[in-house]
């Protein structure tokens, strides 16, 4: 095989193809698609098996003279990850292993990424040397060492409960004089506990209720309430006053609903934020705090559940210059963090991208974002409007309510810059529908509109404790699955073990991919409605939300009781 020159392949690259383990070709459509997907060429390589993670390793080990070690054998919760700051641990996935002097060993996949050696170096006081690792044990890795810094409720002491780093979200004037029993250490400590619970449990949202004779907090934990605790009533109003007092909010207003936010660091390495709003109810107010997690939005578009079909439609759209792209869906059904794993895809030094949102959920650097404040005038509106003198190239709209923020969001797709934005509908075809009883001429919609996503969000079976299920057939075939496949359908149910909740652990997209073909133009400019633009997008192959359901199941993923929870009309 011919050696290649530096102008065609560089680096890890052009070793892979001497040593036989990629073709030229392979590597230049390889090499393409993970730049779309905007992860490294090998992290490509080895999730879709086109090489071995190990014979990799190995064969790089031997071939540039750097000691290989297996991750298995190591403990990942004890590595000195606090001496590399988690941005470069994240950008040039890397992992340190352990010190020896004056040299701190670093695990690497790519032994030719010489830039993480100098920016560590710069970084710290100790010399890095690279010991080669596996590319998929290093992925697992980095998360399970990452996560071992941050603080959990078994590592806290009381002492630590009542000291936890937290910050509200306003300023201090909005505060009125503080009853000192909210600062009481057992109070501090319980809500503290509560918090951190929440966290640790995965929940989305805190639920703190109080009725005449009782009080109630209840986590939400895969779009599932559940109660957690029963304080006594008598102390509801200073456990609500503390959390009040954490979010900066008037605790001497009791009479109207008032917002708030909270920040919560676990570590140097991770901060949680919480949104608060509370509201007066007949036996005193009830407090939802929602949990913002900025690594929500962190998780690849491979884990949200698309279908191989539907994410390649999906990542052609958010890659065409202009255009727009809506997400509908009820509230709770993931519509943020779907669109948010596209901007991050999108989010470049070469890329201009504008946010509006009500509120901002997830901050990430690199996006300009606006929350908007309807008081102070500052509406979807007013902000597209600044955007489009901005030079925006990307623009994300939170929501579009009204026919005002709809002709400004079509006329920015229109003149050169890809739209995303959210609906409330219950499908895809529902969409073009609604913008039209906005008001938006049909003309409009068909130039702007250039693919319509419907989502809801269904619950993962354990793997732990998932079993075999046994409908009758009569069953089956009413929920949507064909007769031929009944005889090597595999179903599974809920189970229940101590890694779960009710027999699910997390949650799964379910997705209609609907791009806006030729002929759904034709029909919208006729005028055609919700049921004939269904029927239409039916007959091109687009799969409904239960169709990408019922998949799930075949595939194992979820029941049939889950999806026809999230799906039933």
């Amino acid at each position: 095989m011919p050696i290649l020159t530096d102008f065609q392949f560089s680096g890890f690259t052009k070793y892979l193809i001497q040593e036989g383990l990629l073709t030229e070709s392979d590597a230049t459509i390889h090499s393409q698609e993970a730049q779309k997907k905007n992860i490294p060429l090998l992290s490509y390589l080895v999730t879709n098996k086109i090489v071995d993670s190990k014979t990799v390793a190995t064969k790089a080990s031997m071939g540039y003279g750097v000691p290989f070690l297996d991750l298995d054998a190591i403990d990942l919760r004890s590595l000195p990850t606090n001496l590399i700051s988690e941005k470069l641990i994240r950008k040039h996935r890397v992992l340190p292993l352990f010190i020896r002097g004056k040299t701190l060993f670093i695990a690497q996949s790519d032994p030719t990424n010489l830039l993480a050696i100098d920016e560590i170096n710069f970084q710290i006081r100790l010399h890095p040397e690279t010991i080669l690792v596996e590319e998929n044990k290093l992925a697992k890795a980095i998360e399970i060492a990452l996560e071992a810094v941050d603080t959990s409720m078994a590592d806290l002491l009381d002492e630590d409960l009542e000291n936890l780093d937290i910050s509200g979200g306003v300023d201090d004037a909005a505060i009125a004089t503080v009853d000192t029993d909210i600062d009481d250490a057992p109070i501090v400590r319980f809500v503290n506990k509560i918090l951190l619970d929440a966290i640790k449990k995965g929940a989305s949202d805190i639920h703190m209720e109080p009725y005449e004779k009782n009080f109630r907090i209840r986590f939400r934990a895969d779009g599932m309430l559940y109660q957690v605790a029963s304080p006594p009533s008598n102390i509801s109003s200073r456990i609500i006053s503390r959390v009040k007092v954490m979010a900066k909010m008037d605790i001497a207003e009791r009479r109207v609903p008032q917002d708030g936010r909270i920040k919560m660091s676990l570590s140097k390495h991770r901060a949680i934020d919480f949104r608060v709003n509370s509201c007066p109810t007949l036996f005193g107010e009830k407090v939802v705090l929602r949990i913002l997690d900025p690594t929500s939005a962190q998780i690849g578009i491979e884990k949200l559940g698309f279908e191989p079909e539907q994410e390649q439609l999906f990542l052609h759209a958010i890659n065409r210059p202009y255009g727009m792209v809506l997400v509908t869906g009820p509230t709770g059904s993931g519509k943020t963090v779907t669109l948010y794993t596209g901007l991050n895809l999108l989010n470049s030094i070469e890329c201009n991208i504008c946010t509006a949102e009500d509120p901002v959920e997830i901050t990430v650097e690199g996006i300009n974002q606006v929350n908007m404040n309807v008081k102070a005038g500052l509406t979807f509106a007013n902000a597209l409007r600044a955007f489009l003198r901005q030079d925006p190239d990307i623009i994300m709209v939170g929501e579009i309510r009204d026919l005002e923020t709809a002709e400004i969001a079509v006329k920015a797709a229109q003149t050169g810059h890809l739209v995303l934005s959210t609906l409330h509908t219950n499908d895809a075809p529902q969409t073009l529908n609604r913008l039209m009883q906005m008001g938006v001429e049909p003309f409009n919609i068909v130039s702007a509109v250039i693919l319509i996503m419907a989502q809801r969000l269904a619950r993962r079976l354990c793997e732990h404790c998932k079993k075999p299920a046994n409908f009758p057939d009569n069953i089956l075939l009413s929920a949507g699955f064909k007769e031929e496949e009944l005889r090597t359908l595999k179903i599974f149910s809920p189970g229940s073990c101590e890694h779960c909740t009710n027999g699910y652990k997390g949650r799964v997209g379910i997705y209609q991919v609907m791009t806006i073909s030729e002929n759904m133009r034709s029909l919208i400019l006729e005028g055609g409605n919700a049921m004939q633009l269904a029927e239409l997008s039916k007959s091109e192959g687009i799969n409904d939300l239960r169709a990408s359901g019922l998949n799930k199941i075949r595939m194992g993923i979820t029941s049939l009781e889950e999806i026809d929870r999230v799906t039933k009309e």
